[in-house]
């Protein structure tokens, strides 16, 4: 027989946070003895928080039962409405109406509701915002903050500034949107918030923050997650995402090895059970690949990204970019563009801008520029006002305004040194070079190519420094590794992915990866294509 001590230590490993001997010591309790419906409640808040998502879900659909087998309306409704919620979270949408409903029958039936009439008002107010109705959710959201405040609830009324402010930012009422943000993550890091919400909230701020050009936000917002996330050593939930959002912030700021290190890290959490990172650890990881010349690293990447539901853009359409894909690339962005949210939109246009260049529709990229620059004259952030001027310096070079091309070009060179993004400045510097030597000016043309290789280089960003190297008319073969040049040797001679693997001891998916990577590089695609570039270049 199990004592009692044995669910007062569950009950207190919750209390202090330790979420796997929370789990194990109640769900011990459980299997032999029973819960009561408290108690259930918090078995399912250490499954969820411990990545036990389907055990979450039973516990809080027993705890419901139990409340109203005990006429505990209250405490029905409660469960019902967190299942409806928990429910939106892990995609199971139908289920999460049914549970709504649920919630909202019983609580309708009761004489003083107090903030539950807020509370389970929540699972459909988030499913109209993610369906696209941004205007009725922010009406529903600011009545449940109503109703949140004259009640006296501050956690409810959190929760309703998070739902409000994202609304408010779908609307394009961004200025706005952010300063109910503001306000709850205020409260998550006062510690005013239970943990599955503190979580919630954090991570749905940030990635507004994000989508947003926000970058002061989003590296202060990050790092309220991460000491949560610190403070609970044995948390899973909602630790994958943040460090796949502190890869994506590690990427801007040019520390790609340590971003490297966060996104492994995304993804092993992942793994645990952090579902919330089905997308993000995969998409980190994929951009952290395009941006090093890992092509098929990157596109597999991209595809696992893509099976969450949410497209793998902009990253996707940049790398069918830098494989010599354009139209697919416009098709693609262009598709993603038209379907999004205003501030969804607003962070694809960038890449928009650069694939339009080179598709040579200057007219649409030029239109992509203003619509940017516009939303920074309304919601201006240092890293936006970056963005604007580095995406009208690459059009203004495509429509043929040298002088305005290289005056923007100096100006964005200082907007992303402001940020603190070592690899958008050389990006930068690129484009001065290109508009000096439009002007006829070679030697501060080389100047500019010459301080951007360098970043280039200590970034391990090989694609761009092919495409710096073609751009001066360089011979490529530094690009490649040794190994790819071994590879490209032999592929030459006319052997076979397997041959090439028993010459070199490497199986045949990596000397696949590696042709692949070989290809992105040089901007070929055959064999054929790479012996004669092997010959031309002296390889052989």
């Amino acid at each position: 027989m199990i004592s009692s001590s044995d669910l007062d230590a569950g009950r207190a490993a919750a209390a202090d946070r330790r979420w796997a001997d929370a789990w194990e010591l109640l769900a011990r309790v459980d299997a032999r003895d029973g819960l009561e419906a408290s108690d259930l409640e918090l078995l399912s808040t250490a499954a969820l928080l411990r990545g036990e998502a389907q055990a979450c879900v039973d516990a809080l659909s027993r705890a419901y039962s139990a409340h109203l087998a005990a006429d505990d309306n209250a405490g029905a409704a409660r469960s019902a409405g967190w299942l409806a919620l928990d429910l939106i979270e892990q995609g199971d949408f139908t289920n999460s109406v049914l549970w709504a409903s649920r919630a909202m029958r019983i609580v309708g039936a009761m004489a003083e509701p107090g903030a539950l009439a807020g509370f389970v008002r929540m699972a459909p107010a988030v499913g109209q915002l993610g369906s696209g109705n941004a205007a009725e959710a922010v009406h529903a959201f600011e009545e449940i903050l109503a109703i949140a405040q004259r009640e006296g609830d501050r956690e409810l009324a959190t929760f309703a500034r998070l739902g409000l402010g994202k609304s408010l930012i779908e609307s394009d009422a961004v200025a706005e949107g952010f300063g109910r943000l503001d306000q709850a993550m205020d409260a998550v890091a006062a510690g005013d918030v239970a943990p599955v919400p503190a979580g919630v909230i954090s991570c749905g701020a940030i990635s507004d923050a994000v989508l947003a050009f926000d970058r002061e936000r989003a590296t202060a917002w990050t790092e309220v997650l991460g000491q949560w996330c610190e403070g609970q050593p044995q948390l899973i939930a909602f630790s994958g995402q943040r460090r796949a959002i502190e890869a994506g912030l590690l990427l801007i700021r040019g520390a790609w090895s340590e971003a490297s290190t966060a996104v492994e890290l995304a993804l092993s959490r992942f793994r645990a059970g952090d579902y919330r990172a089905i997308w993000g650890a995969p998409y980190q990881f994929a951009e952290l690949s395009r941006l090093r010349g890992a092509f098929h690293s990157a596109e597999e990447s991209y595809r696992r990204a893509g099976e969450s539901g949410w497209e793998p853009q902009p990253g996707l359409s940049l790398l069918h970019l830098a494989l010599g894909r354009t139209r697919r690339a416009q098709d693609e962005i262009r598709r993603s563009a038209a379907g999004a949210d205003p501030i969804t939109r607003r962070f694809l246009l960038p890449a928009l801008v650069e694939i339009e260049v080179v598709a040579g529709d200057h007219e649409a990229a030029r239109r992509a520029v203003e619509e940017l620059r516009d939303a920074s004259r309304r919601a201006s952030t240092t890293m936006l006002e970056a963005t604007v001027t580095a995406a009208d310096a690459r059009v203004l070079l495509a429509e043929g305004r040298v002088a305005d091309a290289l005056e923007a070009a100096h100006a964005a060179v200082g907007a992303w040194g402001l940020v603190g993004a070592p690899y958008e400045v050389a990006r930068s510097r690129v484009l001065a070079g290109r508009a000096l030597r439009a002007a006829g000016d070679s030697e501060r043309a080389q100047q500019e190519f010459d301080a951007a290789r360098t970043v280039f280089l200590a970034l391990g960003a090989e694609p761009a420094v092919a495409d710096l190297a073609a751009l001066a008319g360089d011979r490529r073969t530094g690009v490649l590794t040794p190994r790819e040049v071994e590879v490209l040797r032999l592929v030459s001679t006319g052997l076979t992915n397997r041959g090439i693997g028993a010459k070199l001891s490497l199986s045949e998916k990596t000397v696949a990866r590696h042709l692949a990577n070989i290809f992105g590089k040089l901007g070929i695609t055959s064999r054929a294509a790479a012996t004669a570039y092997a010959y031309e270049n002296g390889l052989v």
